[in-house]
């Protein structure tokens, strides 16, 4: 299998005829295109889970070898796209990746608007509050406000969900049509635990609730120790672009609590939906 590591020895000295210089290239372009491919993988092994790597692990998830990850590593390093722990020296991900990224979140309205409603919901609740995003079938984490307490739940900028129980998940999906939910956790892009299709039908009910009542929830469905709510944000077209969600240790969410943060969290999304000059009529036709 060809890797960066190989070297490709059809190059500008060779006597062959003019023709082969379409193949060249297109040999070259293939190439460049992989290295780019595996540089991305790298740094996609990275997790808010597992936030230090050492080559060798990077190497058996990307499936590279190891003399390519550290040379990939290398660059990055040079870039600050990643730095070494002083005491391990595995690698973690670098302030440069914020660099990168600036230009991007600051051109997300969303992110900007729901800012301040996100300060607003923390220091009511007490929780951690967080904008999600979805894209293709993950819901991303674009703007949080941590917990003021010791013991929080917190979700990481670019922290990606696609668990069926995860309470942003069921908002984004309580938009799409039935047969594209069904096609999507049949084929595991959205992973759902042990589901058959008795099951399939009673989450899609689930999902009916959820828009009905404005919000959904996670009560220690997907994590154990963990409580998530989520509301759905809707532009001036009606169309969830994105969803507040609330996660909490379970220990402090009794079921009475629980409702009052899905309330919480409903409002919120309302405020940041006005902000956006939204509207929520296409979600309540979809509702009925």
């Amino acid at each position: 299998m060809s890797t960066p590591d190989s070297r490709d020895t059809t190059g500008g000295d060779s006597t062959g005829p003019d023709t082969n210089g379409s193949d060249v290239s297109g040999k070259a372009d293939t190439k460049g295109a992989s290295v780019i491919v595996n540089a991305i993988a790298v740094l996609r092994s990275f997790t808010a889970d597992e936030p230090l790597l050492g080559v060798t692990e990077i190497a058996n998830r990307v499936g590279l070898h190891k003399s390519t990850v550290s040379r990939i590593l290398a660059t990055f390093e040079q870039e600050n796209l990643v730095e070494r722990d002083a005491d391990t020296r595995r690698f973690r991900l670098g302030l440069g990746l914020i660099a990168v990224a600036g230009p991007l979140l600051a051109e997300l309205e969303e992110r900007r608007v729901a800012y301040p409603v996100l300060r607003e919901l923390t220091e009511l609740t007490g929780e951690t509050s967080a904008l999600m995003m979805w894209e293709g079938n993950q819901s991303i984490c674009v703007e949080q406000i941590a917990s003021r307490h010791q013991i929080k739940h917190t979700t990481p900028l670019g922290a990606r969900y696609n668990d069926a129980l995860s309470a942003s998940v069921q908002v984004f999906l309580a938009t799409e049509p039935e047969e594209r939910v069904r096609s999507l956790i049949r084929s595991g892009a959205i992973t759902y635990a042990g589901v058959d299709e008795t099951s399939l039908d009673s989450y899609l009910v689930r999902l009916k609730g959820d828009s009905r009542r404005g919000w959904a929830v996670n009560y220690g469905e997907s994590s154990l120790d963990e409580v998530g709510v989520a509301a759905p944000v809707y532009d001036h077209r009606g169309d969830v672009v994105a969803a507040v969600l609330i996660p909490a240790p379970r220990f402090r969410v009794s079921q009475e609590r629980l409702q009052n943060l899905g309330e919480s969290c409903a409002a919120a999304a309302n405020k940041v939906t006005a902000r956006l000059g939204g509207n929520t009529t296409g979600a309540a036709a979809q509702a009925h």
